[in-house]
């Protein structure tokens, strides 16, 4: 069983609610690298349907990837390459899609066996992480979508899936930025929103990082600088992590300057 794969679907589903209310506002520009919201739904529903193929056909997989690879080493953005990708889906038909296909993997991801591997961004993992790298993608490209309608997000206890992925991705934070991986671990301990402690490594007291899960989530999701949340950051490796935390796959980015992204 795969936990993060219910929480997909439940994300996703909270999501919906809020772009079915808002489909004449698909055209809006987030702050999210100037994507519109009709974007975001693209790139979410795109890489869903990849992390499908990856799990279950490898040759499909390729071949789509492949397709897409090919449009951006033409000169196409990711944005136009899915966009052409995906026959130019827009709206309600587009969110229509996307929520029936993410229910519908969601579906089939539950009951599989955890252990099980796939290659995804050129690295091999197991299906749970790439699951719950979907779970994670899909809450953090929507937090754009909430700030830009001005509407307060209401998170729950499953993001916790996203906080161990993000406490899971500390040595990754460095390495993919070529820094050594420092031998101390912070010490992890936050609130989730139903109030329970979740904690993460060895007990510290000089390297320790707590407060909202909610809002360790958004940095290491990089939909918030640590400047614009309230965590309580203990110690320099703590800093360091928080600054440069990336619990995604790909090349180093870097968080969004301070005060760049919000609620309106």
């Amino acid at each position: 069983m795969i936990p993060e794969a219910d929480a997909l679907r439940a994300e996703s589903e909270c999501f919906n609610k809020l772009l079915e209310k808002n489909e004449e506002h698909f055209g809006m520009i987030t702050q999210f690298k100037s994507w519109s919201i009709n974007d975001v739904v693209q790139h979410i529903h795109y890489f869903n349907a990849l992390a499908d193929h990856a799990i279950f056909d490898r040759a499909a997989f390729e071949t789509e990837y492949g397709a897409l690879n090919a449009l951006r080493a033409g000169g196409s953005s990711l944005v136009r390459a899915t966009d052409v990708r995906l026959s130019h889906l827009t709206g309600d038909r587009l969110r229509a899609e996307w929520l029936a296909r993410a229910t519908a993997i969601s579906a089939r991801w539950s009951d599989l066996d955890p252990s099980i591997r796939a290659v995804w961004a050129g690295r091999e993992m197991s299906v749970r992480s790439l699951i719950t790298s979907r779970l994670m993608e899909t809450w953090a490209h929507a937090q754009a979508v909430y700030d830009i309608l001005g509407v307060d997000r209401i998170s729950r206890d499953r993001i916790k899936g996203i906080a161990a992925l993000g406490v899971s991705t500390f040595g990754w934070s460095f390495r993919v930025r070529k820094m050594e991986v420092p031998a101390i671990v912070p010490h992890v301990a936050l609130t989730s929103p139903s109030g329970e402690i979740w904690r993460w490594g060895p007990q510290s007291h000089s390297e320790i990082i707590s407060g909202s899960a909610e809002a360790f989530c958004q940095v290491v999701t990089q939909v918030r600088n640590i400047r614009d949340v309230r965590l309580n950051v203990v110690g320099d490796v703590a800093q360091t992590w928080m600054e440069k935390a990336q619990c995604f796959a790909g090349a180093p980015q870097d968080s969004p300057p301070p005060g760049t992204r919000f609620r309106i």
